[in-house]
């Protein structure tokens, strides 16, 4: 399953893909999210040992148009990260 076969709703819940999948499918869902103007995600990986959880991070740090992410402050027992996108060009600073 890829991102194109999801619905893009902000909300991606990674409990049924494989940590294989993960890396490209969080990539291709934050760009569907940019294009449908979504700019505030929720990643529903779960806690675990952290696996899904360090492969979420990592490609969130590479992703240009991420502008910040951290644990989402009601992840309870599921495990979730908040992300915030921008728009390409747009720029994250305050000013």
């Amino acid at each position: 399953m890829s991102a194109d076969e999801l619905d893009i709703d902000g909300v991606l819940d990674l409990h049924m893909f494989l940590p294989r999948d993960v890396k490209d499918l969080v990539r291709d869902y934050l760009d569907a999210c940019l294009e449908r103007g979504i700019l505030d995600v929720r990643i529903i990986h779960g806690k675990g040992i952290g696996v899904q959880r360090e492969i979420v991070r990592a490609e969130l740090g590479r992703h240009p148009a991420v502008a910040s992410f951290g644990t989402a402050p009601d992840a309870g027992s599921w495990g979730a990260t908040v992300v915030r996108l921008q728009r390409p060009g747009t720029g994250g600073g305050d000013g």
